[in-house]
Parts: C-alpha cells; sequence; structure tokens
C-alpha cells in the first residue's frame, strides 16, 4: 500500500490471484452476495420511487422540466457528497457507514409516501438522498475492491451493471403495470418496503473492514484527494468519458415521459434492456483487451441510434433505437477498470465514489439541460440536440482517453513487475 495518500501512484494487486470464472463464483462468496442483494434492492426502491415522483409531478405541472428533475434531481446533489464528505467511505468503519446510510434511504423514501406533501419538501427529499448518495455508492464499491480481487473488479460491476439494467427494466414495466391499477403513493409503498429488506440484507451479510486510510477523514482530507485526482490529465480524461456523454444521454431518457406519456415505461425498459445486454456481452464475453478496443464505438453507440427521433418514427422503431443506444453504457467498464488501475488502494472507496457522484451528477444536468430545452422545443427535437452533444464530446476526446489508458496499462504492468519480484 503506498505511504502517500494522494492520488499518484498504481493500485495494489493484493487479494486472489485468480479471478472467478464466472457470476456463480463470485456469488458463492457470502459477503460479495450480500453486497450485491442489497444494492439490487437498493436499485428496485430507486426505480419505482423516481417512476412514481417523476408520474406526480408530471400530473401536477405539466412541465417536462420538472419532471425530468424529479427523476434525476437526487444526482444534483452527489456532487456535494464527493467535495465534502467522500473521504469518509475511506475512514470509517465501512459496514458502520454502509448500514447508517441506508438507514437514511429508507426514511427518505418513505417520507414520499405522506399525503399532500408539497413540491419544495419533495425536491428537498431527494436533494437529501442525493447528498449521501454518494459516500454510499464509495463506501460500497470501495467494500467491493477489497472482496473481490483486481482481477475479477470488472466481472463483478459487469454483474452489478447488468442487474441494474434489469432491475430497471422489471422497475419501469412493473411501476407502468401497477400505475393502472394503483396511485403513485402505493407504488412509493413497495419502494420503502425494497429499501427496509436491503438495509436487513446489507447488516447481516457484510462484515466489519479495517479503515484503509490512515489520515482522519473529512473536509481537508477530501479535498486533498480530490486535487490529487483531478491534477492528472489522464483520470481528467477518463473522468470526462465517464460522466458527459451518458449523463447526456440520460437527459433524452428524462423526456420520454413528455416525448410519449403512455409509452414512456416501455422507452425507459427499452433502454435498461439494452444496458443488460451490453453489459452482459462487455462484461463477461469480452477480455480487457477487447474492452479496450471497443470503448470508443461502444460511447458512440450511445449517441446516434437517438439521432432517429428527428424524424419522428413509430414507438417501435423509436424503442428499439433506445434498446440499441442503452447497449453503448457498457463502455463505462473499460473506463472504470483504467481508473482502478490509476487509483492506490488506500484511496479507491473516495475515487470510485468520485467517479460515480460526477456521473450521476452530469446525470442530473443532463436531465436538466434536456428538461429546461424541452420548454421551448419539442421533446424529440430536444433529444436529437442533445444526442449530437453527446456524439460530439465522445470524438473530441477520443486522443486524451487513448493516452490515459496508454498510461494505466504502464502502471499495472508496472506493478504485475513489482509482484513477481
Amino acid at each position: 500500500m503506498p505511504s502517500d495518500h494522494s492520488v499518484s501512484h498504481a493500485p495494489a494487486t493484493g487479494g486472489p490471484a485468480a479471478a472467478p470464472a464466472g457470476y456463480r463464483a463470485l456469488l458463492r462468496s457470502r459477503e460479495f452476495a450480500g453486497l450485491y442483494a442489497g444494492f439490487t434492492l437498493t436499485a428496485a426502491a430507486a426505480t419505482l420511487s423516481g417512476f412514481a415522483l417523476g408520474t406526480i409531478v408530471d400530473r401536477q405541472t405539466g412541465s417536462p422540466f420538472l419532471t425530468a428533475v424529479t427523476m434525476y434531481g437526487a444526482t444534483f446533489a452527489t456532487v456535494l457528497g464527493a467535495l465534502t464528505l467522500m473521504s469518509v467511505a475511506d475512514g470509517r468503519r465501512p459496514r458502520r457507514t454502509l448500514v447508517a446510510l441506508q438507514c437514511l434511504t429508507l426514511a427518505g423514501v418513505a417520507a414520499q409516501a405522506v399525503p399532500g406533501i408539497p413540491l419544495t419538501v419533495r425536491f428537498a427529499l431527494l436533494l437529501l438522498l442525493g447528498f449521501f448518495q454518494s459516500l454510499g455508492t464509495g463506501t460500497r464499491m470501495g467494500l467491493l475492491a477489497e472482496v473481490v480481487p483486481v482481477s475479477a473488479y470488472a466481472l463483478a460491476r459487469s454483474l452489478i451493471n447488468i442487474t441494474s439494467g434489469g432491475t430497471a427494466i422489471l422497475g419501469y414495466a412493473v411501476g407502468a403495470l401497477a400505475l393502472r391499477y394503483t396511485s403513485p403513493r402505493g407504488l412509493i409503498g413497495v419502494a420503502s418496503a425494497l429499501a427496509a429488506l436491503s438495509l436487513v440484507v446489507v447488516a447481516t451479510t457484510v462484515r466489519e473492514r479495517t479503515i484503509r486510510l490512515t489520515r482522519r477523514p473529512g473536509l481537508r482530507q477530501t479535498w486533498t484527494t480530490n486535487a490529487a485526482l483531478f491534477s492528472h490529465p489522464g483520470r481528467r480524461a477518463l473522468l470526462l468519458n465517464l460522466w458527459v456523454p451518458n449523463g447526456l444521454i440520460v437527459g433524452c431518457e428524462a423526456l420520454f415521459i413528455s416525448y410519449a406519456p403512455r409509452d414512456a415505461g416501455t422507452l425507459l425498459a427499452a433502454g435498461s434492456a439494452g444496458m443488460l445486454l451490453g453489459d452482459l456481452a462487455v462484461g463477461r464475453l469480452l477480455t480487457a483487451e477487447r474492452r479496450r478496443r471497443h470503448a470508443f464505438a461502444l460511447r458512440l453507440l450511445l449517441a446516434v441510434p437517438y439521432l432517429l427521433f428527428a424524424f419522428s418514427p413509430p414507438v417501435a422503431v423509436v424503442a428499439a433505437a433506445v434498446f440499441v443506444s442503452g447497449i453503448g453504457f457498457a463502455a463505462t467498464l473499460p473506463l472504470q477498470e483504467a481508473l482502478l488501475e490509476l487509483t492506490p488502494e488506500a484511496v479507491r472507496g473516495q475515487v470510485q465514489g468520485v467517479e460515480s457522484a460526477g456521473r450521476m451528477t452530469c446525470q442530473g444536468l443532463g436531465a436538466a439541460i434536456a428538461g429546461g430545452a424541452a420548454q421551448y422545443l419539442a421533446p424529440g427535437v430536444t433529444i436529437t440536440v442533445v444526442a449530437l452533444l453527446s456524439a460530439a464530446v465522445t470524438l473530441a476526446s477520443r486522443p486524451y482517453v487513448a493516452r490515459a489508458r496508454a498510461t494505466a496499462d504502464e502502471w499495472a504492468d508496472g506493478a504485475r513487475a513489482r509482484n513477481r519480484r
């Protein structure tokens, strides 16, 4: 483990030498299975509650902007958590932190079911949960990097991403069906029950770990590590491509309710299905080298299918385009691998939390940008313009990502050479 806690060294490569052969091997670990199940249940709760809240706001206001911000508004506050609290992910007992945050999530989701709650209070709750969400992600991903060997990290993230996509498919489909028979408040009640079950699973399966960071966590330590993270041009390029292209595409998805209110659940589920397939194929079937080679094409695939919205095609064609686009979200896997290789073990939780927080914040910004533009342009036109912006960022940043990937490979080769001595 590096003695310097800045983000400037290759990661340690401790843990088992061989990666698990597949998803089943990963799930034989009780601790990984607990992290995985807790994440799945939390994602299901977030999907159902977000869809229900978006429906509530759309019915009350008819505003594309407010509807989009409601569905993805919590992500705005994640960057505040990343800038102030994220060192806690490495500097406090991770199990204790994760359980406390699960309790907070349960309380926040359940509060949305209170009848007659004003929209301002709803937004305040969303921002509060978003503020702590980045810390929860950092803690969970820091634990993941300890529970599985480095060589199995991409496989584990792939399984989590696949589950996220599958959970979103079921969540949107079930949510759209349930709203025909129950109220949005009833759907939030179901989400609260799932959040409670997630709390129980995490509390009973995840064991306590040692504190990775020897310095006292807090605002100063968080800023120090973040400054080191952003000081390296390669890491900046990786973070830019992890954040901006897919953040803008999520902005496109945030307009589905405004674009096709009756078919929004179908479109959201189609995008999640594509995400599931992409993560399965890229994370499970491709080698690390092939993931690297296909990363640029996958980032472009995120945006190009959305250009069909300019021609107002039938819903079936739109759903197919959204499905194909969803496959492109798998580009995050090779980028996350490169970032992990450039991260020292002592601050992995914080760095991964910052990456996740920035990605979610850009998703919120993408939703706000798309929703704001849709106040003046037709939703289909707005979706097309935002997709073009996403493709432009991917094209412009390609050389910088390639250099960052080369640096990560050099650092990983150096770490392996030192471990063989």
